[in-house]
């Protein structure tokens, strides 16, 4: 009996018993009824040789070891799933609403957002709030805790909160999520307290506890979003991608740069492989590809996603070395079926799906369309010229081909959309992944053991990267790259492998006409060289004062480059994720005035508002971007945004001066940024360089407005930043119509949960000129002093 069908016929019985309920012992009990007819087949065969007519009805024993392997595998998921009234399993109190105090340890990486950091922890004892006795619970539940929360693998903790069953939308179902991960209970908003540390596997927790380092050295080594990308590409780390950036690289159908998946590690196995292949022999090449794989994934912390990955891309290359399809498929077959006899709802998790697609794309595609591009370009140029050829062609272009085509319906399916530019973005940026991953991964290690030696290597790796990006942005903006499909049924899933399959096994096969030219090494080292001079050459001082408004939502960061080239960053506003990109894209990755490779530092941050909403991004974007001097205007609002923001100010040690009214801060070349006044709500600034000046009343309350005269003693004035994002009462009409803005400037979020911009401020803005984050984007002013140039996001 093929392996491929008895593990086919595995997975069906999961499939089936997902759908049809039965007990386990139901399953078990069809179970052994297929043994009892396989082992009566000697009897069987005595008997109906005596009438050989009989023979037609006998049961063969295929047969009966496939209904085994069906029910085995419907039994082993309906034993995977838990027993939700079982007062020692967590998800009993769900939804009691009930505060319950719950004691567990910590049992993977913490996933850190700009709002909240998830953790999974795995539970030992409850108890209600003020209530006794502790009940001895198991079972895992996701927390939700404040992003200032400094936690850590194998820390053992104690977290208050309402339990709650994960929410389902009608989009998504985070419920059937986190059930596929073991998790049937969820803390939406808990508070959360350290007691022990230590516990954990210990290969686990200094695996993790060198990823903890790696990811800090990653943010020191290079700028955002270039520092998060690499994050996610070498560490597993996404959450620090914008938001946009992420959405780019979905629309280009090149997610799986980002992601720690199958189809990203089964193509970098094909390159290791080729790599390794061309240095020593073919055979020994796959070893060390699988080494190197193998490292990569306890590098990135080996958790159930990355193994997963990584045995699919070690089977590629597996498929790759036997020479045969059917190997290949019964390999995959028999891996599929291991990792589903570990956790059955796999099947349904879509990262699984997409990694096992990819993979029988590669085992059905892969040497087929090389072959085939080889007998066409033969025809050509010479055979071994065509040989060469199909070397690099292969790699950047027949090896993604090949996964694409398998995982096409799934990502249809799940997602309703398909890239259509994918096929151009792909070949354009697959040469620049070997790069970022050696290059990336060797900066990485070297800042490990000392920053200086990684920060020598950064700027190489940093290039790669920055082609990346650039290019998956400029794709994205094609009109027409993504085909929106809406809902796509199962049946079209089916239809579309059934037609696959057929035409696959029927011998006919895919043929790609496409032409390229070899890379030149000079060619590439020319690249490089370019795009670090020109990068440079942007960011240095040209002369001008720049003042950018980010898009950082409902808050306030502003971005000041002075005509010397200093750096001033006023407040940050909710998101670290947006504020880091911000940044990174703005200050120079490579200043070497200062005798460093690689100096991102802000001469200044000026905290003109201390409340949550406008400081909560500062506190981890600050360890990428340190400041040299702090100036802090107002009382400190008691929330924990602030608190971690002045524990981080005093571990960086980062003097810091409070701020008074008439206070001038020098910025060179004539230009002053002056304090107007300062109340416990902040301060208002002004920006003023020759007759360009700009009003940043952050910190405006009722009596400051009065102290100013609504704007009398200040006079007419080139830009207005209006105060809280819009709200009316702190932007009187008097106020505007005094200062009569040439340009009025607003922050806010498209989805501002208070409704702002307020109706009434929009409507005393009639006859100027407005320029907003949620329509505009992030918006640049640019001024010598007499005239102003404004560019804006979109």
């Amino acid at each position: 009996m093929p392996l491929f069908w008895l593990s086919l016929t595995f997975l069906t019985g999961i499939i089936i018993a997902a759908n049809l309920t039965l007990p386990t012992i139901t399953w078990l009990i069809l179970a052994g009824a297929a043994v009892v007819v396989a082992s009566l087949r000697p009897f069987v065969n005595r008997l109906t040789s005596r009438y050989p007519s009989a023979q037609r009805f006998t049961l063969t024993p295929p047969l009966s070891i496939l209904l085994l392997a069906l029910t085995l595998g419907a039994a082993r998921f309906q034993a995977s799933l838990p027993d939700l009234d079982d007062p020692t399993f967590i998800a009993y109190f769900n939804d009691i609403e009930q505060t319950m105090v719950i004691t567990g340890i910590v049992i993977a990486f913490p996933d850190e957002r700009d709002s909240y950091t998830n953790l999974r922890v795995k539970t030992e004892s409850l108890h209600p709030a003020n209530e006794y006795p502790i009940t001895d619970v198991q079972g895992l539940v996701l927390a939700r805790v404040p992003p200032e929360s400094d936690f850590h693998y194998g820390d053992r903790i104690l977290l208050k909160g309402q339990l709650q069953t994960p929410p389902e939308v009608e989009e998504f179902s985070y419920r059937d999520y986190l059930a596929r991960q073991g998790i049937y209970s969820y803390l939406s908003h808990a508070s959360a307290s350290l007691l022990e540390s230590g516990y954990g596997n210990p290969i686990s927790r200094i695996t993790f506890t060198l990823k903890e380092h790696a990811l800090a050295t990653a943010y020191q080594l290079w700028p955002d979003p270039e520092a998060s990308l690499l994050a996610g590409i070498l560490l597993g780390v996404e959450t620090g991608i914008p938001e946009p950036v992420k959405q780019a690289f979905k629309d280009t159908g090149t997610s799986h740069i980002i992601a720690i998946s199958g189809f990203n590690i089964t193509i970098v196995a094909g390159l290791f492989a080729t790599l390794f292949g061309r240095l020593l022999n073919p055979r020994r090449g796959a070893i060390a590809a699988v080494l190197g794989i193998a490292f990569y994934t306890v590098l990135v912390g080996a958790d159930a996603a990355v193994v997963r990955a990584a045995v699919m891309g070690g089977l590629a290359l597996f498929a790759r070395q036997v020479g045969r399809r059917q190997h290949g498929l019964n390999a995959l077959a028999i891996t599929a079926t291991l990792m589903s006899l570990a956790n059955p709802h796999i099947l349904w998790d879509v990262g699984f799906q997409l990694s096992f697609a990819a993979t029988l794309g590669l085992v059905l595609y892969a040497e087929p369309l090389s072959q085939a591009f080889i007998r066409l370009v033969s025809c050509r140029i010479p055979a071994a010229a065509a040989q060469r050829l199909a070397g690099p062609i292969g790699e950047y272009f027949l090896f993604t081909l090949a996964a694409q085509i398998t995982t096409l319906p799934i990502m249809a399916y799940h997602f309703g959309r398909l890239s259509l530019i994918a096929f151009l973005a792909n070949p354009l940026i697959l040469p620049a992944q070997p790069p970022i991953m050696t290059l990336g991964g060797l900066a990485a290690i070297l800042g490990l053991i000392w920053l200086p030696l990684g920060k020598l290597v950064a700027p190489l790796a940093w290039v790669f990267i920055l082609f990346t990006i650039r290019i998956v942005e400029f794709l994205s903006k094609f009109p027409g790259g993504v085909l929106v499909l809406g809902k796509v049924g199962i049946l079209w899933v089916v239809l579309f492998y059934g037609l696959l399959f057929t035409g696959t096994f029927a011998g006919h096969h895919f043929r790609k006409f496409t032409f390229t030219l070899k890379p030149i090494p000079l060619i590439a080292i020319l690249g490089v060289v370019t795009m670090i001079v020109w990068r440079s050459a942007l960011a240095a001082p040209d002369g001008l004062l720049h003042l950018t408004l980010l898009d950082v939502g409902t808050g306030d960061a502003l971005v000041i480059q002075t005509p010397a080239g200093g750096y001033v960053l006023i407040n940050g506003g909710p998101s670290t994720t947006l504020l880091s990109d911000g940044l990174g894209r703005r200050l120079p990755p490579f200043n070497l005035a200062k005798g460093k490779p690689i100096h991102r530092e802000l001469d200044w941050l000026v905290v003109a508002s201390a409340r949550e909403e406008q400081v909560t991004a500062l506190p981890r974007v600050l360890e990428r971007f340190p400041p040299a001097n702090v100036l802090w205007a107002g009382h400190p609002s008691p929330s924990r945004a602030v608190d971690y923001l002045r524990e981080t100010l005093t571990t960086l040690n980062v003097p810091l001066t409070l701020a008074e009214g008439g206070q001038i801060l020098d910025l060179g070349e004539g230009a002053y940024l002056h304090v107007l006044t300062v109340s416990t709500r902040g301060a208002i600034l002004l920006l003023e360089w020759d007759q360009f000046r700009a009003v940043i009343p952050l910190g405006a309350d009722f009596e400051t407005l009065e102290s100013l005269k609504y704007g009398e003693d200040i006079g007419p004035v080139t830009a207005l930043l209006l105060a809280d994002n819009g709200y009316a009462p702190l932007n009187p009409p008097e106020w505007i119509t005094n200062l009569r803005p040439r340009l009025a400037l607003l922050s806010v979020a498209a989805d501002d949960p208070d409704g702002l911009p307020s109706p009434e401020t929009i409507e005393a803005l009639a006859g100027y000129t407005l320029l907003r984050t949620d329509r505009n984007g992030w918006i640049h002013l640019s001024t010598d002093g007499q005239q102003m140039w404004v560019e804006v996001e979109r």
